[in-house]
């Protein structure tokens, strides 16, 4: 299956003008979402609800891969301009990273398959680390639409929707009703995990 590019041109015409208002609309769409789960999850790992941790997180990434599933069903965005501006300053995600690992204990390891479609890989991940590196991929576009910089930041979000965030938010998204599952219908865990079992079902039922 493939998907033609949709170039972004300054050059006016009715079809350019009716596509580049619907691409603007959607780059404020998803940078409205940015903004909002980067903002709820920097609350969480700030320890503002530490007994609904879970619970938001897993509204969030819910929100947030709605809010992105637009980016993968359209067309590809390349800006008219084939490179990528400097974005400035990139905000450094590794305090919310470390406090992220700290309050979800022992909940924060997990295993995913890679890639379902390749080899059937299975990897050690964190949900720390995939919070924050989305965070980061989301802050990196908001850099752009700050500027004005509507589809290159739009570029940006679609482009790491497919590699980084997109795949990341549904592996994080996945452990955490794994681990919902496995605590609200009383499913047991591996026995390795049995020892702080305590700690992530206080975690879940909060």
């Amino acid at each position: 299956m493939t998907f033609p590019e949709v170039t972004v041109s300054t050059k006016s015409s009715s079809a350019q003008v009716d596509q580049g208002a619907d691409l603007a609309a959607m780059a404020a769409d998803m940078a409205a979402a940015a903004r909002a789960f980067v903002e709820s999850v920097q609350a969480v790992a700030a320890g503002s609800s530490p007994d609904e941790t879970v619970s938001i997180l897993l509204l969030e990434l819910s929100s947030l891969l709605a809010a992105g599933s637009p980016l993968g069903a359209i067309v590809d965005v390349v800006p008219e301009e084939r490179f990528e501006p400097d974005a400035g300053y990139e905000v450094d995600v590794d305090l919310v990273r470390s406090r992220l690992r700290d309050l979800l204990g022992p909940a924060d390891n997990y295993v995913e398959v890679f890639d379902p479609y390749a080899i059937a890989e299975v990897v050690p991940a964190r949900l720390s680390d995939d919070l924050a590196d989305i965070c980061s991929d989301l802050l990196h576009g908001l850099s752009h639409h700050l500027a004005g910089r509507e589809f290159e930041a739009l570029w940006w979000w679609q482009f790491s929707y497919l590699s980084t965030w997109g795949p990341g938010a549904s592996a994080a998204l996945r452990a955490l009703q794994s681990l919902i599952a496995h605590v609200r219908l009383d499913v047991p865990m591996e026995p390795e995990t049995d020892p702080p079992l305590a700690d992530v079902v206080e975690l879940a039922e909060g």
